[in-house]
């Protein structure tokens, strides 16, 4: 099955960008995925093809117009998944992305200028708002290739070894445990002796307590959730 993205934007010059190259151009040369963008600007009905408009109640900046985003969405809506670029979303989890890809695609709106019509989200109320962090970009492109690019990588095939796409970061509500290879001694440092050992049952435990370890100090927000909840600072046995 092909994984079919759908991009709404302003800028349909930037896709397929980064993922024409590498590990997702090869599989979109394959046609594990394909790319389809859509011109926002030609929903606009008025000989100017505006797309935007000042923010009701005033203050700065343009925001994008519910009628041309509807019509725009509409004209591809066909029961995928719709996610729409915003601050506003709720951040996007590795536990969505897996979900995604294991689905038929994703329409992506590309938001631009102050954000989008609240309208437009209330008379479509399936888009899911989502954002990739506590950050504002320029535009939506940026993220929709992120969120497109995490998708890619989980399809079949894509990656070389099945476990690369389990074996990492958030997979399992950790952050992944640090990663060595050669030469064993750079500038004065060491690759763990148990790294080095052979004896697979230690490297395991080393690998969960250091990613235990490193979620805690860098990630405590993830750390709390991987407990149910609980402020708890303990460690698996």
């Amino acid at each position: 099955m092909t994984f079919a993205a759908t991009i709404l934007t302003l800028y349909p010059e930037m896709f397929p960008g980064p993922l024409g190259i590498s590990l997702a151009g090869r599989a979109l040369e394959r046609g594990d995925w394909n790319c389809q963008t859509v011109q926002i600007r030609d929903f606009a009905t008025d000989k100017h093809r505006t797309v935007d408009d000042t923010p009701a109640g005033g203050g700065a900046g343009m925001v994008l117009k519910a009628d041309v985003l509807a019509a725009a969405y509409d004209s591809v809506a066909d029961g995928r998944p719709a996610l729409a670029m915003t601050p506003r979303g709720k951040p996007i989890s590795q536990a969505r992305i897996r979900n995604l890809a294991q689905g038929p695609g994703a329409i992506f709106v590309c938001g631009r200028f102050e954000g989008f019509d609240e309208r437009f989200f209330d008379a479509r109320p399936e888009i899911e708002q989502v954002s990739l962090a506590d950050i504002v970009l320029s535009g939506g492109e940026p993220a929709a290739l992120a969120i497109l690019d995490a998708c890619i990588r989980l399809l079949p095939g894509v990656m070389g070894a099945s476990a690369s796409g389990i074996e990492e970061s958030f997979e399992d509500g950790l952050l992944e445990h640090p990663q060595f290879t050669r030469p064993p001694l750079w500038n004065g440092r060491e690759i763990p002796e148990v790294l080095r050992s052979g004896d697979h049952a230690r490297i395991a435990n080393w690998r969960r307590e250091r990613a235990q370890a490193d979620t805690l100090e860098r990630r405590p927000d993830l750390w709390k959730a991987y407990f149910g909840g609980s402020d708890t600072d303990g460690f698996d046995d």
